[in-house]
């Protein structure tokens, strides 16, 4: 009967036993090592910690104290002075609003601006509320407000101050820079701000009519491929918008001019 026998098999020397326990030994030792490094190293932790405990604590406690203040500034104190203040701007936007929608125009704006029937105008909330949403937004209203009256250079100090992030409102008032620009013929301040303002948030309201006013200015600053480029933008993507409808004319006289 044959018998099965392992290939390659052979039986272990002695001194192939011996290095292989020195390797298991040397093994046993260096995790030993490694174990007691980190037993010191836990060690020292544990000491810094103990020796360090109290400005630990005091660090916890002015972190809490940072945030447990910080919300507590923002409901009792924050939140208080945003209702008044907006309250406070209601007859001013009121004024504002009837100014935009109706025919006194002039004499409506300056009340938004400078207040009516013993309430703010928007001058004072910027003043007396500084640092509130309510300020935030009388700047744009004062801003659009003076450019209504013809004050370029206050619009563009108001509206220079507002900030914002809405869709509508920050393109608005971006352009709304451009557009004193223009009145106060420096042209190529107004182009930046056209197209600033037209980058700032895409949609199709405020996007392709600052593409188009871009696009008059920097034919009239002779850079015809600017606004070629502008032009066929509106053509391209906001192909519904009212600007579209004739675009075509513009891309056109664009076209012509760099030939």
């Amino acid at each position: 009967m044959a018998t099965y026998k392992k290939r390659g098999y052979k039986p272990k020397t002695k001194v192939e036993n011996v290095i292989e326990d020195e390797t298991i030994s040397d093994e046993n030792s260096t995790t030993a090592e490694v174990f007691n490094t980190l037993d010191e190293g836990a060690s020292k932790a544990e000491e810094w910690v103990a020796k360090n405990q109290k400005n630990i604590f005091i660090l916890i406690g002015i972190v809490a104290a940072i945030v447990l203040g910080y919300l507590g500034y923002n409901k009792l104190v924050q939140e208080p002075k945003e209702g008044e203040a907006m309250n406070d701007m209601f007859k001013a936007q009121q004024y504002f609003d009837q100014a935009v929608n109706g025919v006194e125009k002039d004499s409506l704006f300056k009340l938004a601006l400078n207040g009516g029937e013993g309430k703010y105008g928007m001058l004072d909330i910027v003043k007396n509320h500084s640092g509130t949403n309510a300020a935030n937004l009388a700047n744009y209203y004062a801003g659009m407000a003076y450019l209504n009256l013809n004050d370029y250079e206050k619009a563009i100090t108001f509206l220079s101050d507002f900030e914002s992030e809405d869709e509508m409102l920050g393109p608005i008032a971006t352009g709304g820079i451009a557009d004193a620009f223009v009145q106060l013929e420096q042209l190529e301040d107004a182009l930046g701000y056209y197209e600033k303002a037209a980058n700032m948030k895409s949609n199709d309201y405020t996007t392709p009519m600052y593409l188009y006013k871009a696009g008059t200015i920097a034919l009239k600053l002779g850079q015809k491929d600017k606004a070629l480029k502008f032009f066929n933008t509106i053509k391209d993507k906001f192909s519904k918008s009212s600007e579209a409808a004739n675009v075509d004319v513009f891309i056109g006289k664009a076209q012509a001019a760099t030939n």
